[in-house]
């Protein structure tokens, strides 16, 4: 691959972007809002997971009292495809400091009939609301500087597996986690890599739940290929990030008869931790 070139970027705001477009949703009846799902965050034929988390959450911070995404689960049953759909929210409890709910994501199939796609539970909360004390001992990940880190647009062929959402995203993968692009993978199960939206609208809490989810599958470092679907992801948004590049680090320690987890943490330009996740994925073998 070529050394990749630094480009300036176009910020977008909050609610010009593309982002933003393809995530709103409309009311219709109380706790129930329509969509149309964008072919723009596919991989290959299906919908991206973290963007469907996105809709279904901006869903439910309309439906709640509550502004920001604290924790949630979302179970994946069937694959979403581009084009209408349907949410429906409940409202399970709420309280001074949280809101929890539940929502479904439901679309119709070639014969007509109502299909659950994703399900998930929810609490929000408001993060602006936090203390400020944090004590930890996760660290950032290392990563060389973005000119020095390569994209899709930087290989010979289109990255497999990838489609149209690699256009609405920055991503800058590391070389260390590239082996797979080159054939010659780690097997480490390792991936990491700064992000942004392509069109530089700043990260917020909904844009983080599409973050845990976008980068390639750390499969593809255990010499795996093709598809992985995601059967459970729960994410947990820890604070508003700063303004600029996201830093992503994704980790398999145990893939085990055709599935294995996921655990991401995303880090803001402040070297906060600003979410994490795990997921249980789908692997084919052979």
């Amino acid at each position: 691959m070529p050394e990749a070139a630094s480009a300036p970027v176009t910020r977008a705001t909050i609610g010009d972007s593309e982002f933003d477009r393809d995530t709103a949703v409309v009311r219709r009846a109380p706790g129930v809002y329509g969509i149309d799902l964008s072919a723009g965050w596919t991989i290959i034929s299906a919908v991206n997971g973290g963007y469907l988390l996105a809709v279904l959450g901006r869903a439910l911070g309309d439906a709640l009292p509550h502004p920001d995404p604290f924790t949630i689960t979302a179970h994946y049953l069937t694959a979403s495809r581009p084009g209408p759909a349907v949410i429906r929210t409940e409202t399970v409890r709420t309280g001074r400091s949280l809101s929890t709910g539940q929502a479904s994501l439901l679309q119709y199939d070639d014969e007509g009939a109502e299909v659950e796609r994703i399900r998930v539970l929810a609490s929000y909360g408001d993060l602006g609301t936090l203390p400020d004390d944090v004590r930890t001992a996760a660290r950032p990940p290392v990563l060389p500087p973005m000119e020095r880190c390569f994209g899709p647009e930087d290989g010979p062929a289109p990255v497999e597996g990838s489609s149209a959402i690699t256009d609405r995203l920055t991503l800058r993968l590391d070389p260390a986690t590239l082996g797979w692009a080159l054939g010659q993978p780690s097997g480490k199960g390792e991936m990491r890599s700064w992000f942004g939206l392509a069109d530089g609208r700043d990260a917020d809490p909904l844009s983080l739940l599409l973050a845990v989810d976008a980068l390639p599958p750390t499969a593809f470092e255990l010499g795996l290929k093709g598809w992985v679907p995601t059967v459970e992801l729960t994410a947990h948004v820890r604070c508003r990030p700063a303004p600029g590049p996201l830093r992503i680090a994704v980790t398999t320690r145990n893939l085990a008869g055709g599935f294995l987890e996921e655990d991401a943490e995303v880090w803001d330009s402040a070297d906060r931790l600003v979410a994490q996740s795990r997921q249980l994925a789908r692997v084919r073998l052979g």
